[in-house]
């Protein structure tokens, strides 16, 4: 019995480089054509953090894991060796009581909004994560946090759809493909966090004396 590596031979290398090269051509067209957005995102948080706020983050299926991704970041460390205080993160897609409490009892639309409606305070901010930007509950949370007055911050792409429209703060990576889009997104994710650590280089027990914006 031929086995697939016999049928395909070199071509699994090539397919692969294909692949990566494709993600990273969109990494590049990201850093030309989002960078400004980027940094100001970062400042924000930084800012909202200084403020004693938290961020908080919403998303379905694999954004919801980077959600999850970037707040564990936000509250351990990305950067080895850095000694920091932890910073207030709360990823919305964690809490599975939550999420099919809500979505029983009001619908899965709302299952972002009840949340943000209990945790956000004005100040806080709120970042979204979408690759179609089309996400009926992702545009309820964002309505929830204009109302409790937070900054919403939207890591979109497929050029932003409805949520581009309604969030404070666009990040759009220049892509249909959903796949490089995710690739793109928690690269922003890092960097994201990479900034506000290098804004805010504050030790566990210190005041934070740093001025953002």
């Amino acid at each position: 019995m031929r086995t697939v590596r016999a049928m395909h031979g070199h071509d699994w290398q090539q397919r692969a480089t294909a692949r990566l090269l494709d993600s990273a051509a969109v990494k590049r067209r990201t850093a030309e054509l989002c960078a400004g957005q980027i940094a100001e995102a970062a400042a924000a948080i930084g800012d909202s953090l200084l403020a004693g706020g938290k961020l908080l983050l919403c998303g379905n299926g694999g954004s919801a894991a980077d959600c999850q991704h970037i707040a564990a970041e936000f509250i351990g460390r990305l950067t080895p060796g850095r000694d920091r205080r932890a910073w207030p993160a709360i990823s919305l897609t964690a809490n599975t009581s939550n999420l099919t409490a809500v979505g029983n009892d009001y619908g899965f639309e709302e299952i972002f909004s009840r949340q943000v409606e209990a945790l956000g305070n004005k100040g806080d901010v709120l970042l979204v994560i979408s690759t179609s930007g089309r996400s009926a509950n992702l545009l309820k949370a964002v309505e929830a946090g204009i109302e409790k007055e937070m900054l919403t911050i939207g890591l979109l792409g497929q050029g932003g759809g409805w949520l581009g429209e309604l969030v404070n703060l666009a990040i759009i990576v220049p892509s249909d493909d959903v796949q490089r889009t995710q690739e793109s997104h928690i690269t922003i994710g890092h960097v994201i966090c990479e900034l506000v650590e290098e804004i805010l280089p504050v030790k566990k027990g210190e005041h934070a004396d740093v001025v953002v914006g």
